[in-house]
């Protein structure tokens, strides 16, 4: 049904379809864990690793996550509900390759020239000459680089583990036997250790079989999906026709979190004008949860320039348990991090998170095709709404309310998104040398259509998005009726908005 651009997709579509299959059957326990790995690799031919043996060890890891239960050796914890969980990203420990961790060393290009300059910049004298060539002793090494910057040859080896090169808060370390560990009190969710692992060795709790046992059971189950959704079955699949599937499949209605990103675009715009009338230099959005917690651990002094205003998935989940106490809210969206920002909240505005990957697993254990599915009729949400899945949404949609209102404000967006931009940007801004007024930051590289948990790369998936979100509709976002629904809910604190 599903085309997979890697393995590792596969692979773990193929778990968490199962674990939605077992969940329906209430038949989640470690002996069909057991059974569960030898279905999926059969017989006594390796796929991917050393042996079968392996691969199955690890698939049986895999299936505990993806079913909601700590992995604890051969045993499986009782099944912990969201609000009692601490960890989001685990480290399947059979998987890890525990690669090498000397970041540079001394490769055979080295001609142990006399001049050495490797030997002069090191500041610890970690490198000595060794039967006449260069020669690092990793336990005094710092791994400054200035060896390799200086070498003639390029002798000097750079090699770090994926994992941790791509962490953007350090919380990626590496135990005594080489196994990589997450420090949970810096790590930020944002899922990308899992993708940049090239093992599959790093994955995220799902809570896939708690929304299967709530169809079951027949809950009064509300899905919010976020606009980044559009293009992940193929450009012709349509938001309609999602809803549809998910209706198939057991929820009770499908709410467009874009819907919640336009009351949120009002809010943060009022925010945005009152700060700055009182005298803020800048302020940040708030809709990326992982942004919001890499602030928090990496640049503690801009804390206070976070906007108050609540992401467009804790409002739409609010409009929703405002109409229906009694709903149980399931976001579904690219993002890891949202997960973390689930169990965040205060009030229990949503009850579960599922990724894209673990949509596409629920709909295939219902054998439901989205491409075959009737569209049924989408939310009244904005094109601004819906194009807040992609980097610079966000302002676009601030610039359009500012513009609508009186007030004479300037404003100066600077967007970015992905680690690098990120780090410079509130560099400049905690020196104040920002060159603008509000950073709408998003920690994935191009926005959540670059989310970890997308099932196609955003350049397969931008096309159709940019088509969706200009649908003709509804394009003024104040003038919308369908937000006036919103009257009475807290978006912050201070409640100020205005419609």
């Amino acid at each position: 049904m599903y085309n997979f651009e890697t393995e590792l997709k596969k692979l773990k579509f193929q778990v968490l379809e199962k674990i939605a299959n077992l969940a329906k059957e209430n038949r989640l326990n470690n002996d069909e864990f057991r059974k569960l790995s030898y279905d999926i690799i059969p017989g006594k031919k390796p796929l991917y690793r050393c042996c079968v043996y392996h691969e199955r060890a690890i698939l049986k890891e895999r299936a505990k996550i993806a079913s909601g239960y700590i992995p604890n050796g051969d045993y499986a914890q009782e099944l912990i509900q969201p609000e009692h969980d601490d960890e989001i990203m685990y480290i399947i420990e059979a998987a890890c390759d525990r690669c090498p961790i000397n970041k540079y060393t001394i490769t055979e290009v080295c001609r142990g020239c006399i001049q050495h300059k490797c030997v002069e910049v090191c500041p610890v004298n970690a490198i000595t000459r060794l039967n006449g060539r260069a020669y690092i002793n990793q336990e005094l090494c710092k791994e400054c680089g200035r060896c390799k910057d200086v070498c003639p040859y390029n002798a000097v080896s750079e090699v770090m583990r994926p994992c941790k090169k791509v962490c953007p808060v350090d919380a990626i370390a590496v135990d005594s036997d080489r196994t990589a560990t997450i420090d949970n009190t810096k790590c930020i969710n944002c899922g990308a250790c899992m993708e940049g692992c090239p093992f599959g060795a790093i994955s995220d709790r799902s809570y896939i079989a708690s929304v299967v046992k709530g169809i079951e059971k027949g809950d009064k189950l509300f899905a919010i999906i976020a606009p980044s959704i559009i293009g992940q079955y193929g450009a012709g699949v349509s938001l309609g026709q999602v809803k549809a599937a998910l209706k198939k499949v057991g929820f009770t209605d499908i709410i467009e979190a874009a819907l919640g990103a336009d009351i949120v675009t009002i809010h943060e715009a009022n925010e945005l004008i009152e700060r700055l009338e009182n005298g803020d230099k800048y302020m940040t959005s708030s809709c990326c949860p992982a942004f919001v917690s890499y602030i928090r651990e990496k640049f503690p002094s801009e804390i206070s320039k976070i906007s108050h205003t609540v992401s467009p998935m804790i409002a739409t989940a609010r409009f929703i348990k405002k109409e229906h106490s009694d709903a149980t809210v399931v976001f579904i969206g690219p993002c890891t991090a949202k997960k973390e920002e689930m169990k965040m909240q205060d009030a229990k505005d949503v009850d579960y998170v599922l990724t894209f990957e673990e949509l596409t697993a629920l709909l295939s254990a219902y054998d439901v095709d989205v491409k075959e599915c009737e569209a049924i009729k989408a939310n009244d949400a904005s094109q601004y709404g819906r194009n807040f899945a992609q980097s610079g949404g966000l302002s676009q949609a601030i610039q359009n309310v500012i513009e609508q209102g009186d007030k004479d404000v300037q404003f100066e967006p600077v967007k970015v998104s992905g680690q690098a931009e990120i780090k410079k940007c509130l560099t400049l801004a905690k020196m104040g040398k920002l060159q603008g007024n509000f950073i709408e930051g998003m920690m994935c590289e191009g926005g959540c259509i670059g989310g970890k948990a997308c099932i196609l790369e955003q350049r397969k998936v931008k096309p159709a998005l940019n088509k969706f979100s200009k649908a003709s509709n509804v394009v003024d976002i104040v003038s919308n009726e369908k937000l006036k629904e919103f009257e009475g809910i807290e978006l912050d604190k201070r409640n100020i908005v205005k419609i």
